[in-house]
C-alpha cells in the first residue's frame, strides 16, 4: 500500500473554518485527520502541501518513521503551523492503518479503558454572546438569561460547563483583550470592573446549574499571573472544575497554581512532549490540557503517559468538528488518568451532517465509536457545500 495523494481542505464552520487532511492510497483506503486552527488556517494547510513530496509513494502505516521524518524537515521552525500540519497528516496516517486492520484506532494503542467519557459544555455563553444571533440561539441580554442557561446544561445532562469572561447585554459582548482590540489591549491588568463581572458572571451560572454541576472559567492569555490569583481567590465560594490561564513560562504558572484556591488547568497551547516537559516537571498545573489536532495522536498520547507519571490529570482541548471529537474520544479510551473531555455544544447545523457517523451524545457523556479507523470519515458533499472561503472574517477563543 501506497500514498497517492494527499489532500487539505476548509469547512466553513460558521466564524472560523475548520482544517481536514485527507490522505488517498493506491489501495483505495482513504485516511481523514483534523487540524483545525482558525487563526491560521492557510499557513498550515500551505504546511501540508509542503510535507507532501515526502510522503508520496510512501507505505502510510509507517506512521512513526513518517511523522518523525516531516518532524525533522521543520525542525528549524518547530513548533506553530508546521506541528500542526504534521499533526493533521498523522492523524489521517493512524486512520488508514487502523482501517487496514479493520479496528479502531484506539485498539493500536492497547485497546480501550473506557467506554464513554464524562464531557463538559465549552464556551458556554461565549458563543451566544458573540454568534448566538447568526445560530439562532437565545440572547444573554441579563444575568438571568446566564441564570436560564446554566439550567439548560443542567436538563441537557451535563455535569460541567465552561465559559470564558461574559458581559450579558443588547448586544452581549465578551472580555477578550488583545485580539482585534488595539493598542494597550494586552496589558494584563485585572480591574475592580472586570472582578465584578467575573463574580456576577460565575454567581449566576451556580444558580442556574446547582451544587453537583461544576463550572470552569477560561481565563486564556488575558491577565498576568497577578490578576489570575485575585480572580481565582474572588471565586473561592463557588463550586469551580478549574481555573484555566494559558501562559508560556512554567514558573509564572507555578505561581498561580499555589495561590488559589481552586484546581488549575493549563497548557492547551503547547506541541510536542519537549514543550510539555518543563511544566510536568514543575508540577504547574493540576489538569494538563492536551490538543490532539494539533499534536497528532502519537505525541499526545505521549504527553498523556508522562502527565500520569507525574500524577497529573489530563484533559482534550476540543473545540472543533465532530471529526476532532472522535480524536479526542479515542485518546480518552486509552489514558488512565483523563479528567474529562471538551465538547462544543452550540455550532453551525450542518456540524452533525459533516461526518458519516456522528459521535453519540448521551447525557453528558461521549460514547466510545467501534468503528474501523476513527469511526467515521469526512462526507465530502457536505464539505463542499460549505467550502470555506479565506475572505471570511476570523476569530478565535
Amino acid at each position: 500500500m501506497r500514498i497517492s495523494r494527499v489532500d487539505v481542505f476548509h469547512c466553513d464552520a460558521g466564524w472560523r473554518p475548520w482544517t481536514f487532511v485527507k490522505v488517498e492510497t493506491d489501495e483505495g483506503l482513504v485516511g481523514w485527520g483534523e487540524c483545525s486552527d482558525s487563526r491560521n488556517p492557510l499557513g498550515v494547510a500551505g504546511c501540508v502541501r509542503d510535507f507532501t513530496p515526502l510522503l508520496l509513494g510512501e507505505d502510510p502505516r509507517n506512521v512513526q518513521r513518517l511523522y518523525w521524518d516531516m518532524l525533522r524537515t521543520a525542525r528549524q521552525n518547530l513548533g506553530g503551523v508546521s506541528h500542526k500540519a504534521i499533526a493533521g497528516i498523522e492523524l489521517a496516517l493512524w486512520d488508514i492503518t487502523a482501517k487496514a486492520l479493520s479496528v479502531p484506532v484506539y485498539q493500536l494503542f492497547g485497546g480501550p479503558l473506557r467506554d464513554r467519557m464524562r464531557l463538559y459544555w465549552s464556551h458556554c455563553g461565549t458563543t451566544r454572546a458573540r454568534h448566538g444571533k447568526a445560530l439562532g440561539l437565545p440572547p444573554l441580554q441579563t444575568y438571568d438569561d446566564i441564570v436560564n442557561l446554566g439550567r439548560e446544561v443542567v436538563s441537557r445532562g451535563f455535569t460541567a460547563l465552561k465559559t470564558n469572561i461574559v458581559i450579558p447585554g443588547e448586544p452581549a459582548t465578551t472580555y477578550f483583550p488583545g485580539f482585534a482590540q488595539g493598542a494597550g489591549s494586552t496589558d494584563g491588568v485585572v480591574t475592580d470592573e472586570i472582578l465584578d463581572r467575573i463574580d456576577q458572571l460565575i454567581a449566576a451560572f451556580a444558580q442556574g446549574v446547582g451544587a453537583s454541576v461544576q463550572v470552569a472559567l477560561d481565563l486564556n492569555y488575558n491577565f498576568r499571573p497577578e490578576g489570575a490569583v485575585k480572580i481565582g481567590r474572588l471565586l473561592e465560594r463557588y463550586n469551580m472544575q478549574w481555573i484555566e490561564f494559558d501562559t508560556w513560562d512554567p514558573q509564572a504558572l507555578v505561581q498561580i497554581k499555589q495561590s488559589i484556591p481552586q484546581s488549575l488547568a493549563s497548557c492547551e497551547s503547547l506541541v510536542s512532549t519537549r514543550q510539555y516537559r518543563p511544566f510536568l516537571e514543575l508540577r504547574a498545573a493540576d489538569t494538563v490540557i492536551i490538543d490532539v489536532p494539533w499534536n497528532g495522536f502519537g505525541q499526545a498520547y505521549a504527553i498523556g503517559q508522562m502527565a500520569d507519571a507525574y500524577e497529573l490529570t489530563v484533559a482534550p482541548h476540543n473545540y472543533y468538528s465532530h471529526l476532532a471529537d472522535l480524536h479526542s474520544i479515542h485518546l480518552c479510551a486509552v489514558l488512565p488518568n483523563v479528567r474529562i473531555m471538551e465538547i462544543d455544544i452550540d455550532d453551525v447545523p450542518w456540524k452533525s451532517h459533516l461526518v458519516t457517523c456522528p459521535p453519540v451524545i448521551e447525557n453528558g457523556s461521549i460514547q466510545l465509536p467501534t468503528g474501523p479507523g476513527w469511526g467515521a470519515d469526512i462526507n465530502e458533499d457536505v464539505l463542499s457545500e460549505h467550502a470555506w472561503q479565506a475572505a471570511t472574517v476570523l476569530a478565535g477563543y
